[in-house]
């Protein structure tokens, strides 16, 4: 099996600065303990995933936001990274230079902290997509037209999205045809629901019965 780097994009859950787009109805630290929620629960699923070996991509510090006792622990033996640029593109282009110096050689699947649902055997179902196929990536759309997973077998080619346009309803569609354009072959993984508002996140909630973050979402009435 080839050694595969998981690399998480994340924020630290800070009232006030992660998923604003909850509040109201959740207040800003209930938005941040959802979020908080979110994170752990996906190192939970990427520590589970055989031959791979997770890196996060962090904005800001975890000690001063919530859970962060229990997230530091989850997290307490993974390379944990400081994102650098300023829009989404670049901190994705450079997050993925920075796994690839810290495992040269390895592929690299990038996730975020918007799909706590996100499984070990749905991350080892993308990778195979990538190892297994002649794709040179693999991109997992999300519900709102975005998406939630990118695979390179070359992570330096994260430089050809670091242009497209996030947050937008063809940012998905926009991203694969750059790909695409740059000469790759892209396999697509299955589609997931990204948390983004509280609708969302009361519907990824009841697929998660029994979870942390299907606890922090029942806190907001």
């Amino acid at each position: 099996m080839t050694p595969t780097t998981i690399l998480i994009l994340a924020k630290a859950p800070l009232p006030g600065r992660v998923k604003t787009r909850l509040c109201p109805p959740a207040t800003a630290e209930q938005a941040a303990h959802i979020a908080a929620a979110a994170l752990l629960e996906t190192v939970r699923a990427v520590r589970g995933v055989s031959g791979a070996h997770a890196v996060v991509a962090l904005e800001g510090d975890l000690e001063t936001g919530m859970s962060a006792v229990e997230l530091c622990a989850v997290m307490e033996d993974i390379p944990v990274l400081p994102q650098r640029g300023s829009s989404l593109g670049e901190r994705i282009a450079a997050a993925h230079a920075d796994a690839a110096a810290l495992a040269p050689g390895r592929p690299v699947l990038q996730v975020g902290m918007d799909t706590p649902q996100v499984s070990a055997e749905l991350l080892e179902q993308c990778r195979d997509r990538l190892l297994g196929t002649s794709a040179e990536a693999v991109l997992g759309p999300a519900d709102d037209g975005g998406w939630w997973l990118l695979g390179l077998r070359d992570p330096l080619e994260a430089g050809i999205v670091s242009g497209v346009t996030t947050s937008r309803s063809d940012t998905g569609f926009r991203t694969r045809q750059a790909l695409i354009d740059h000469g790759l072959r892209v396999a697509m993984a299955p589609g997931l629901r990204d948390v983004d508002t509280m609708a969302d996140a009361r519907a990824v909630a009841e697929t998660m019965p029994g979870t942390a973050f299907a606890a922090a979402v029942g806190t907001v009435g």
